[in-house]
């Protein structure tokens, strides 16, 4: 008897186990017959919560079909689910797309008085966040807060990730600064979410929204930088400027703990491209020469940014050189380096050469683009081979490839500078004809174009051929708007005197030009002299296993407080793109201050300057070197220092344009002393001299009959890789002529035949100057052999 009881036990249960087996699939197959309206009466069910969990896993159901057997059991039946059934059905409804279910599953939930787990929330997170559903994930971590969810660091990660990938970066920006404000460091975000986050907002040029981040990141014990963060964070911080802030991350990565964190190649490469940008390429050089030994070696990223840093700064014999190295060590040049490469040359005057590097670029194979092709058609015009580049811009239109708007913009910037503007409006004309938006920077040069000829009654003409589209008519009503806005009475007596009051004399430029980092030259100055003093000091500071010792020593002397903004910058102005009228706001101010400026009007300028300036909008670099050429071309010297020392105040960095018109006001003023120091600084600061800069320089120093280093300056032209000009060449005649160094001038004539530099009006009027002093020397000559021979 004892042994048939748990025979009898077992037979019971095998019973059980039928019936429960033949309950499921009955009730399986009228859900996916008929659904539940021909389910049983609910009182005649034992459904216990394995019943329905075998049910609900059932997968030859649908899942509707199991949402609504959940909902009826739910109804009808009075079955509080458990966690299991509802974490089950969640996960159903978020794999089948039934999104529009879960908010009144989880309403439902927290009736019960149930949570389920975080693998289930996160489950329906990456749901929500798939379809683009970023409010209803968000409405999910509130849920999770009220009924108490765990919440742990991988569901924020991977919400996070999703959130900027799929471009919502404010909302994840809210996430994780929420996070790090809750001060627990066992929910910050790791480092892949986190440099997520702060690529997005590099790319997006979110400057005060990355450094809010960086900052509550670095505040956070719990949150640790790795090799990728600290290179993220060292290039924004660079492309923005922030010098000293790049360099205390380099120097923190070498004096980390830990093993996984130090300076690699994408390292290297992106301080040598902050380097670049702010204008300190022979650094970046020397870094460079650093890497090579450092057991990293440069790949094509690091010679691409060399190429463009030195083609930039005009530095083109180093550019071809790091060119030349880049191919023996194995690296094909691709589409960008060679544009660079050939945009530098064209600058330098140096056409042939850019032209047989052309040839080179097709001979090899690399596909030239659209850009490449600007390039050309812009360097040609710009050095005075407009036929070629009109020709080569024909057969380009011909082929029906490589030309998009902004070759035509160069084409009708070289009419309206010619004087061709119906040309021009028929270039504009086929530019809608093909397609190509006609965006702000062609409008400007018609319409500067159209101003110089005194044509303002064509803009009826210019608004018929631009049809689409209402950027003519949002110019001209801006136009409208600022003229009558300047109708307004002057709120001062004289503009520039009040708008820009001089603070002490022009003379006293050198210390005033480096106003915003005066302090950071102290602290060089102190360091140089604590280097020369003390060598024992330098050996114990200096790590002597470095290697890179150089970017240590610049790591060591900047400070970040004294870089928030760089001094001298490479960077040129961006190209205005079609906007529409959000664009009109310091562009089309620079184009007409340009224009009041360009006929003297400078009273009518300071005004423009001055309204805009009241509304709040920034000027830029373009802005103020604007002002202060046209103040110095007046001899209103005072003023135009009152412009460079707002432009200190204002942060915003100087350029090579700036320096120019600075050399150039000291020449007028016959300083050529202080126009050599300001070339000293400049240098010093990481400058270069471009062929404007040289021709200034040049005619300072001719003009105070300093010869001999007028000699020395053209010699440092042609060995720092740029060809001179016409205007170069007209310089040195004249001054050699006006010093009485007839030979001299004689030899630059024929040097600049030679080069094949065409003569302009100029050249006539000095040659004639040329002629009239050989005459009169040969006069002089023959009076004194005439009186010889009379003394004989």
């Amino acid at each position: 008897m004892r042994h048939g009881r748990p025979f009898l036990v077992k037979e019971q249960r095998s019973a059980s186990q039928l019936g429960d087996i033949l309950l499921v699939a009955s009730i399986t197959k009228t859900l996916s017959s008929s659904g539940t309206r021909n389910l049983p009466d609910p009182h005649t069910l034992s459904l216990s919560e394995p019943l329905l969990l075998q049910i609900l896993r059932a997968q030859s159901l649908q899942p509707s079909k199991k949402l609504d057997f959940f909902k009826w059991c739910s109804l009808t039946h009075n079955i509080k689910h458990s966690t299991r059934t509802y974490s089950h059905i969640l996960c159903t409804a978020s794999r089948a797309g039934f999104l529009h279910e879960v908010p009144h599953l989880l309403h439902s939930m927290k009736e019960d008085g149930v949570v389920v787990d975080s693998q289930t929330f996160k489950a329906l997170l990456d749901a929500f966040i798939r379809s683009g559903k970023f409010d209803y994930a968000l409405e999910i971590l509130d849920i999770m807060e009220e009924v108490g969810a765990s919440l742990n660091t991988d569901m924020y990660n991977s919400v996070l990730v999703a959130l900027v990938r799929k471009n919502q970066v404010g909302l994840a920006m809210s996430i994780l600064l929420k996070l790090l404000e809750g001060g627990c460091s066992t929910q910050v975000p790791n480092s892949i979410a986190s440099n997520e986050l702060l690529v997005a907002l590099r790319k997006a040029d979110m400057r005060v929204e990355f450094k809010q981040v960086f900052d509550k990141l670095r505040e956070n014990k719990g949150f640790e930088m790795d090799n990728w963060g600290y290179n993220i964070c060292i290039h924004a911080f660079g492309c923005w400027g922030d010098l000293g802030t790049s360099l205390s991350l380099f120097k923190e990565m070498k004096d980390s703990n830990l093993e996984s964190v130090g300076p690699d190649l994408p390292t290297y490469n992106s301080l040598i491209h902050v380097l670049c940008l702010v204008g300190k390429v022979n650094d970046a050089l020397t870094v460079w020469e650093e890497l090579k030994g450092s057991g990293h070696e440069p790949d094509a990223i690091t010679y691409r940014i060399l190429i463009q840093g030195c083609c930039k700064s005009y530095r083109i014999d180093e550019a071809t050189n790091i060119f030349s190295q880049m191919q023996l060590n194995g690296y094909i040049p691709d589409t960008i380096v060679y544009n660079s490469l050939l945009d530098g040359l064209f600058k330098a005057r140096k056409v042939n050469d850019g032209c047989h590097l052309f040839e080179k670029m097709v001979q090899n194979g690399v596909r030239a683009s659209t850009w490449t092709y600007n390039i050309l058609v812009d360097g040609l015009f710009k050095n005075g081979r407009a036929e070629a580049a009109y020709t080569l811009f024909c057969d380009l239109k011909k082929k029906g490839q490589f030309v998009d708007g902004v070759t035509y913009s160069i084409v009708v910037l070289q009419h309206c500078k010619e004087g061709l503007l119906e040309k021009a409006l028929g270039l504009v004309e086929e530019m809608e004809r093909r397609g190509f938006a006609v965006d702000l920077v062609t409008i400007s040069s018609l319409l500067i174009g159209l101003y110089k000829e005194g044509r303002w009654d064509w803009t009826d003409k210019l608004m018929k051929h631009i049809r689409n589209g209402n950027l003519v008519p949002s110019v001209l009503k801006w136009k409208a708007d600022m003229e009558a806005s300047m109708k307004t009475p002057q709120s001062s007596r004289k503009d520039y005197t009040q708008l820009f009051p001089s603070k002490g004399g022009f003379s006293e430029i050198m210390s005033l030009i480096n106003s915003a980092n005066s302090t950071m030259d102290a602290d060089l100055d102190s360091e140089d002299a604590r280097v020369k003093d003390d060598d024992k000091n330098v050996s114990t500071d200096t790590d002597q296993w470095s290697s890179s010792p150089y970017m240590d020593q610049l790591a060591n002397q900047l400070k970040p407080v004294d870089h928030s903004s760089q001094l001298f910058s490479l960077s040129r102005g961006r190209r205005v793109q079609d906007k529409g009228e959000s664009s009109f706001d310091i562009d089309m101010v620079n184009t007409f201050l340009s224009l009041f400026l360009a006929k003297g009007k400078l009273s009518l300028a300071c005004k423009l300057f001055e309204i805009f300036s009241d509304l709040g909008e920034n000027p830029v670099s373009y802005t103020y070197n604007s002002m202060m050429s046209s103040f110095v071309k007046k001899g209103y010297f005072n003023e135009a220092w009152g412009v460079l020392n707002e432009m200190g105040e204002k942060v915003c960095p100087t350029d090579i344009a700036t320096y120019n018109v600075i050399i150039q006001g000291l020449g007028k003023m016959g300083r050529a002393d202080l126009a050599s120091c300001v070339l000293d600084k400049l240098m010093k600061q990481g400058g270069y001299l471009d062929v404007v800069m040289y021709n200034t320089l040049i005619n300072a120093l001719g003009k105070a009959s300093r010869i001999d280093e007028v000699n020395k300056l053209f010699e440092q032209m042609k060995s720092s890789g740029i060809n001179p000009d016409v205007v170069t060449f007209n310089t040195l005649i004249e001054v050699h002529s006006k010093a009485g160094r007839l030979k001299d001038a004689y030899k630059f004539l024929k040097m600049m035949l030679d080069a094949g530099c065409s003569p302009n009006h100029v050249t006539d009027t000095t040659l004639d100057f040329l002629g009239k002093e050989i005459e009169k020397l040969r006069y002089q000559k023959a009076s004194m052999v005439r009186n010889k021979d009379d003394f004989r």
